[in-house]
């Protein structure tokens, strides 16, 4: 049973995200679907959205970008520790990602808590997710490409590392629709380079 404040505290978040007036890609606006699934809030954009490469740490603390990924579709989704809706969704972007060919599919979840994997890494721990493979922006240097003032947010990016789709807002990836939306982006990706 879903707690009655967590309904509430997410259909809040979800009015205040419809009411905003900032666009940061073009088709943001376009959220006049209706939803019967968390799926449904994502938004596929009506074309491709240059992202310029930002570096982001690996788990090592090497610096890496969008770049390195290329010729598969990214889902970059971005969380915190102190983000309640974004903790919940971490194991189901985990099993999402098995959906899919590590050749065709890298998921990237990147935390943009300030004290980096020291403070991420003992939080997964206590979560039973040390295996969790997070990446590191604790200065929120992703920002000068993805609207960083509302989490969860996840990015999809195609082969070609252009922004496809996005969502600011928790999602459930159990959702067989997730996997639908995901090998779609695949397969349009192989048909274009074929």
């Amino acid at each position: 049973m879903k707690h009655p404040l967590a309904t509430t505290l997410i259909l809040s978040c979800l009015s205040l995200l419809a009411g905003g007036s900032a666009y940061a890609y073009p088709g943001m606006q376009q959220a006049t679907k209706p939803i019967e699934s968390t799926v449904d809030l994502i938004n596929v954009l009506p074309k491709t959205y240059p992202i310029k490469p930002v570096a982001f740490n690996d788990v090592d603390g090497k610096a890496i970008d969008f770049s390195h990924y290329k010729g598969k579709v990214i889902m970059v989704n971005m969380w915190a520790t102190w983000c309640p809706p974004c903790v919940r969704e971490l194991p189901a972007i985990e099993r999402l990602a098995t959906k899919f060919k590590a050749e065709d599919f890298a998921l990237l979840p990147i935390s943009i808590d300030a004290e980096g994997k020291q403070q991420v890494q003992s939080f997964l721990n206590t979560l039973g997710m040390a295996g969790f493979n997070s990446y590191y922006d604790p200065e929120q240097n992703l920002g000068q490409v993805f609207p960083l003032d509302t989490i969860p947010a996840t990015f999809i990016l195609d082969q070609d590392g252009q922004l496809i789709a996005f969502v600011r807002s928790f999602v459930d990836w159990d959702d067989a629709k997730a996997v639908s939306l995901i090998q779609g982006f695949i397969d349009k990706g192989r048909e274009k380079s074929n």
